[in-house]
């Protein structure tokens, strides 16, 4: 179908594309500044400069945003439209979704030469992102427990006893590591699927991560 047969839909409403991009510049801030708290080099000339210390308060207060966003879009997929909403998310559910999942996967797996449009999430991105969520919350937990522990005593501590009796401390740090390179994996994939839609589809997938704007041959869903 010609681009002219196409319909200007709106998907992405504000609050999801304003947590897209917080959690984009939180993830970019808190990995370079993990690396250094990970492996510590001071670039101060004293230790008055506090050089480290900056960087552990900018790496928390990037924390904070990042789980005040992940925190918004939860609940953001209980009041937002169907495009965000948390059924989206949950694709082999429904037989409909199920049938879409397999014909996305034949895409990618090269049988069929034909893009399926999609209208909102692809089906099996959704699936990835409950993954990526769960790894959301695992880096949350891991990050805060660390964070508590300069304050044994202190209400996030005692909130988050349980990753304490779960965790050593070393544990706690290679899963807090770890779970950070399976994000910037995710991230990798993500940027990639991303172009390849724009380029298939011509529906604008990129673009609508900041109008909320896409172009289908679908007129109603």
């Amino acid at each position: 179908m010609s681009e002219s047969c196409k319909y200007k839909r709106y998907i992405w409403e504000l609050p999801v594309r304003c947590c897209h991009w917080i959690n984009v510049v939180s993830i970019v801030v808190l990995s370079v500044t993990g690396f250094f708290i990970g492996r510590p080099y001071s670039f101060a000339s004293s230790a008055s400069d506090f050089t480290m210390g900056w960087i552990r308060f900018i790496h928390f207060t990037a924390a904070y945003l990042f789980t005040v966003s992940v925190i918004s879009r939860t609940i953001w997929a209980f009041i937002g439209n169907k495009y965000s909403g948390w059924r989206a998310f949950f694709p082999l559910a429904t037989v409909q979704g199920r049938e879409k999942s397999v014909k996305m996967l034949r895409y990618y797996l090269l049988i069929d030469k034909q893009v399926p449009e999609t209208i909102g999430h692809n089906p099996l991105a959704t699936s990835a992102y409950v993954v990526l969520f769960g790894l959301y919350s695992v880096m949350i937990l891991t990050g805060f427990s660390l964070y508590a522990e300069h304050a044994p005593l202190s209400p996030m501590h005692r909130a988050l006893a349980f990753m304490y009796s779960l965790f050593s401390d070393q544990g706690m740090r290679f899963t807090h590591h770890i779970s950070m390179w399976f994000i910037l994996g995710f991230v990798v994939n993500h940027i990639y699927s991303a172009w390849l839609m724009d380029i298939k589809e011509h529906g604008g997938e990129i673009s609508s991560m900041f109008s909320g704007y896409k172009f289908t041959v679908k007129k109603e869903d």
